[in-house]
């Protein structure tokens, strides 16, 4: 295996630490999969390209002024982990809370934090039962439809807030959907680790 400073693409700058920390999420992932199937056992080989960065590219769209971000569906922490450990370089304030319903996903998300050290919240919980969050940022990477998600987001993202979500080849069919749904403004932009996928910058949902 190459050294991951070899793996990392000119976008993603990061500290040494950094690196060390997200190549430990991988480790862990690829533990915990044989157990409580986190992630697809066709991508564990693939963890770094396919999880690892194409969760780390939504870190960007983090603006300037935001404490919280919340992160819907975290599974086995992507993009939320990656999102904390980017954060806890760059935007050491950051509040960084993952909501995930199966509790054994759950689990991994508070062990893998408190091995890396991260300041995070994890609530095991479906996102249309927890409180409003009231968040900066929310987002949600591979959980449902952005028909559904809009309404998930909409309950989580405070007034001002940003919703980033990764997005397949189907974006432009999804966002026809849900606009006889919802209405929302929203910027589409090209993932830096899958040619046909995007990432959706939404605001201001509201009812149609």
């Amino acid at each position: 295996m190459s050294s991951i400073g070899q793996r990392i693409p000119e976008w993603l700058i990061v500290s040494r630490e950094t690196e060390s920390n997200l190549l430990e999420l991988c480790r862990l992932v690829k533990k915990w999969t044989a157990v409580v199937n986190l992630v697809g056992k066709s991508t564990v080989e693939h963890l770094w390209e396919r999880h690892i960065l194409d969760s780390a590219q939504v870190f960007s769209f983090l603006p300037g002024h935001a404490r919280t971000w919340i992160d819907l569906g975290s599974g086995a922490g992507f993009p939320g982990l990656v999102v904390a450990i980017l954060a806890k370089e760059r935007r050491p304030n950051l509040n960084v809370t993952l909501i995930e319903a199966d509790q054994r996903k759950a689990v991994f998300l508070s062990e893998a934090a408190r091995l890396l050290d991260l300041s995070v919240t994890v609530l095991c919980a479906r996102a249309e039962s927890v409180a409003p969050s009231n968040g900066d940022v929310v987002s949600a990477r591979a959980l449902s439809s952005l028909s559904v998600l809009c309404g998930f987001a909409k309950r989580h993202v405070a007034d001002g807030g940003v919703v980033v979500l990764p997005k397949g080849a189907n974006v432009d069919a999804e966002i026809a959907a849900a606009k006889t749904q919802w209405k929302f403004s929203f910027q589409k932009f090209n993932s830096k680790t899958e040619v046909s996928a995007s990432i959706l910058v939404l605001k201001n949902i509201q009812d149609a």
